[in-house]
């Protein structure tokens, strides 16, 4: 099996779709994938909480649930898992390695740290400081992403100045570089040329069209897609619920997976 590692040095990039429980996983490295994440986006709504902050600032699912999860996932995928690890849990230099070491001791292969504490980004120092202390806790071979979100604030930080930190991230450790909210290609291609490390773009954020092939072409090298998968499943169920409730119909069946064939897919799978 390829590792985490080599996929990010090789001369063409890969697609690393996101699972949120054990079956999402399982169907996904059916597919292929050689690698996946977690979404803690998707861990959250399928536990009927919402992302990122609730309004006292609290975290919506707690770092002990998201890794009961994780570790479900790790353990059902049989690939790579890069962990969706939010900011860190934590503000502190401190919090971020202790993460990243819970992170490492669920046997995920990397995982993101974000510089956005839900209300603004972190102080630029402090970001690096926070990217130097997961590299530490990380290791050789654990893969850390540093994701920088100017981007998405409700007015945009320069993209010249993103590119800035994820560079002061890249030489404070981070191996892959991950700036969310660039949905043009020429944007992208901008990122790609002037970023000093391996590059992850999300796609299903906006309206973008662009197709993983696309974003290939242009060079990035791990094309993630944040929590659409599981958003999808999840307007699957809001559609199927309607159809029954006012046409009385269940035409959604039609796209089920057969009984027997889950059965053979997870009852294959070793415990």
């Amino acid at each position: 099996m390829t590792t985490f590692q080599e996929l990010h040095e090789a001369t063409t990039g890969f697609v690393m779709p996101n699972a949120w429980d054990a079956g999402s996983a399982v169907l996904l490295v059916e597919a292929g994938f050689p690698a996946i994440a977690t979404t803690s986006a998707g861990i959250a709504f399928s536990l009927a909480k919402g992302d990122h902050t609730l309004p006292d600032g609290a975290k919506a699912v707690s770092r002990e649930q998201m890794f009961e999860r994780i570790q479900q996932i790790v353990e059902a995928a049989g690939v790579p898992v890069s962990g969706d690890l939010e900011d860190g849990y934590g503000e502190s230099p401190e919090q971020v390695a202790e993460t990243i070491t819970l992170a490492r001791e669920a046997g995920l292969a990397g995982g993101n740290i974000e510089d956005y504490d839900g209300h603004a980004l972190y102080a630029e120092q402090l970001s690096v400081d926070r990217i130097v202390a997961a590299r530490e806790a990380a290791g050789p071979d654990f893969v850390l992403t540093a994701r920088t979100d100017g981007q998405l604030l409700k007015t945009p930080t320069a993209l010249a100045d993103s590119i800035r930190r994820a560079n002061l991230y890249r030489a404070a450790g981070a191996d892959c570089l991950y700036v969310p909210g660039v949905n043009d290609l020429d944007s992208i291609s901008t990122l790609v040329k002037e970023l000093d490390g391996p590059v992850n773009v999300v796609l299903g954020l906006g309206t973008s069209t662009l197709t993983t092939h696309q974003l290939l072409a242009a060079g990035v090298q791990r094309i993630s897609l944040g929590g659409s998968i599981a958003r999808a499943a999840l307007g699957f169920i809001r559609a199927a619920a309607n159809e029954l409730q006012t046409a009385g119909t269940m035409t959604f069946a039609a796209d089920q997976i057969p009984q027997a064939e889950l059965n053979q897919l997870f009852g294959s799978r070793a415990n």
